[in-house]
């Protein structure tokens, strides 16, 4: 069930097990069966052939369908890693601004270069002839950006979630308990939860704001949302980033408390919630995934917080990873999370 979640941004908890552990009901026999009646045994559920390690990417992204020819952009960039008995997961973010080199893209004669990780999807997304964006597209470039980067050969799967769609996922579960670890004020809503208003002129925003303080708190979807999304608070982007896995992680637990996976109508209400919003790739679908990883319980899930610091040229150009989060980045590609995190712990989030 957990894997769905996050696949969705996470994205959607399509917790469906896939199959069932009770056998086929046998056909009644006839009044004189000419041989004993028998029973097939049960096909594999879909997804129970799956195996370990994994390596899955989850992406969040801001599109901001209200403003004209704007692309849509990473700004949530989220990494799976499962070991190889699928019982064990790392969840681990890389910074939107990251200096990344990003390939060229034959599909829009995208040219490549050296950008912002962000922009990977924007570039990729954008469609010749129109100036509408594919954001399937942006995510088949953003991913071969973040192999590049990582080292990891390819994604399993990978899922692209709006604001929108997980503000409506946390709606579907009913809210969110978070523990919020330090106070957060809004750029973004009002403490009612309406837009706040663009300054005259641009330059920022005006009116009062939503502030989150310390504390264990039920957030609903847009509180939840505004909370994680905001990066001008101590700490900033790497703030950010830890908020958004407590989220993920939150979400989970919240999942697993609704029963989903045996709860068909609140199932399919969340499915319903997420219409659109979600893009799902892999050659495996969502429920299989869920059955195959239905043992890797929030409980189950390391958060890890990779360190890092701006790059300046002039002026602001973006983030880069420090020499120990680049070490963890090594490790996952070559399958040995914990034996690097057992020498860092201080990547763990407590």
């Amino acid at each position: 069930m957990v894997v769905v979640l996050l696949l969705a941004g996470v994205g959607v908890v399509v917790a469906l097990r896939g199959g069932t552990d009770e056998p086929d009901p046998v056909a009644a026999p006839s009044a004189t069966p000419s041989v004993p009646p028998t029973s097939a045994s049960p096909a594999p559920p879909p997804g129970a052939d799956i195996t370990g390690p994994l390596d899955l990417l989850i992406v969040g992204v801001d599109t901001r369908t209200t403003i004209p020819d704007w692309q849509p952009h990473a700004d949530a960039v989220m990494l799976l890693h499962v070991d190889a008995d699928l019982q064990q997961g790392y969840l681990y973010s890389l910074p939107r601004d990251l200096r990344v080199e990003v390939p060229a893209f034959a599909k829009n004669g995208y040219a490549g270069g050296r950008r912002k990780l962000t922009e990977a999807m924007s570039e990729g997304a954008k469609v010749r002839g129109t100036d509408k964006p594919n954001v399937a597209q942006g995510y088949e470039l953003l991913a071969k950006t973040v192999s590049r980067y990582t080292g990891i050969k390819e994604f399993d799967a990978g899922a692209v979630l709006t604001f929108a769609g997980l503000s409506r996922l946390t709606d579907a579960l009913g809210g969110v308990t978070l523990k919020i670890d330090q106070k957060v004020v809004s750029q973004h809503r009002r403490p009612d939860g309406k837009l706040r208003p663009l300054r005259s002129g641009g330059g920022g925003y005006v009116g009062p704001q939503a502030t989150y303080l310390p504390g264990t708190r039920k957030l609903v979807g847009w509180q939840a949302i505004d909370y994680a999304r905001q990066r001008y608070t101590a700490g900033g982007d790497y703030t950010r980033q830890r908020h958004q896995r407590q989220l993920i992680k939150a979400l989970l637990a919240q999942a697993e408390d609704a029963g989903l996976a045996t709860d068909q109508a609140k199932l399919q209400a969340v499915l319903a919630a997420l219409g659109d919003t979600l893009v799902f790739s892999g050659e495996r679908t969502p429920i299989e995934y869920a059955y195959a990883l239905r043992g890797l319980t929030p409980g189950k899930l390391t958060l890890v917080g990779l360190p890092g610091a701006g790059v300046y040229n002039g002026g602001y150009i973006g983030e880069q990873l420090t020499a120990t989060g680049r070490g963890f980045l090594r490790a996952v590609a070559a399958g040995k999370p914990a034996p690097y995190l057992a020498e860092q712990p201080e990547l763990i989030s407590k």
